[in-house]
């Protein structure tokens, strides 16, 4: 098996061990979203720079809170780059700070996508809204190492044009061989895009029992998805989501990301479909 290029190791920091980072650059992704480029001069920096696709940061702001937030970077990347929607205190706190200010960073933390076990499948890469994020660093991963891999294609949605961001990562995915669909719900004027839901663009993408799937966003979306894929024979352990759960912690110790007898800060953000079917079908669970 080939050997996917990668940076490092990817064991974390000790689970309360925070790191200083400097807001280098913020980038306006869409309304109420936003880039932010997290620069660490300190000596743990290597470690931080060594997540894996998939993985998560608990993100401090002293004397307000913290918060759980998807890597985008690649490995390896400097600055670190987290895309973050501002919907609670931490967030919105973060939304109103400016380049130079700092913040604690604690990581990295979780499973991460499984791209060592997919090399030669065909991939495809599923998200919804600031789900993006999360496989940002994936689909990275398999542009650097496109040669491994069969077809990509990357599926986004999103619920309006203007919530449709990462658009010049778009282009280049696109330029390195990377088939990139969008599609949104509700239409605006100039939109020649389709319109509708995520899992109605799998109908247009070919699959074999053997193609891979990755996705991140809200979970009625995962399960819709994952609905169509089996229905058209993609086996259940071919399919790998990433959950978003309340995440105080990140060791396991707090129990608020508990999804049945999983954590979901250890045990995933990325877990195998098959592994946690029984838990996806009990509602609010």
């Amino acid at each position: 098996m080939k050997t996917l290029a990668s940076t490092g190791a990817t064991s974390p920091l000790p689970p309360w061990q925070y790191t200083r980072a400097r807001i280098a650059a913020i980038t306006r992704e869409a309304p109420g979203v936003q880039t932010y480029a997290l620069a660490i001069d300190e000596p743990e920096r290597d470690r931080l720079l060594a997540s894996q696709p998939g993985q998560f940061n608990m993100v401090y702001l002293p004397g307000i809170g913290e918060a759980a937030i998807s890597i985008a970077s690649a490995p390896g990347e400097h600055p670190i780059l987290h895309t973050v929607r501002a919907v609670g205190n931490v967030t919105n706190h973060l939304a109103g700070m400016t380049v130079d200010d700092e913040l604690l960073l604690r990581g990295p933390y979780g499973n991460p996508w499984p791209l060592q076990e997919l090399v030669g499948a065909d991939l495809i890469i599923a998200a919804g809204g600031v789900g993006l994020a999360s496989v940002r660093a994936a689909i990275c991963q398999a542009v650097v190492n496109r040669q491994y891999f069969g077809r990509v294609a990357v599926l986004f949605g999103a619920k309006t044009p203007a919530d449709l961001f990462y658009q010049a990562d778009c282009e280049a995915w696109q330029a390195a061989g990377i088939d990139v669909e969008h599609i949104v719900d509700q239409p605006c004027d100039g939109w020649n895009g389709p319109t509708g839901f995520v899992h109605q663009l799998l109908a247009d993408q070919p699959m074999t029992a053997a193609t891979a799937i990755i996705t991140c966003g809200p979970e009625a979306m995962m399960r819709a998805l994952a609905t169509a894929a089996f229905a058209r024979g993609l086996p259940p352990d071919r399919f790998w989501l990433s959950m978003e759960r309340n995440m105080h912690c990140a060791a396991g110790f707090c129990g608020l990301c508990q999804f049945g007898s999983e954590f979901v800060c250890k045990d995933g953000p990325v877990f195998r479909h098959d592994q946690i079917a029984r838990f996806l079908e009990v509602h609010q669970l």
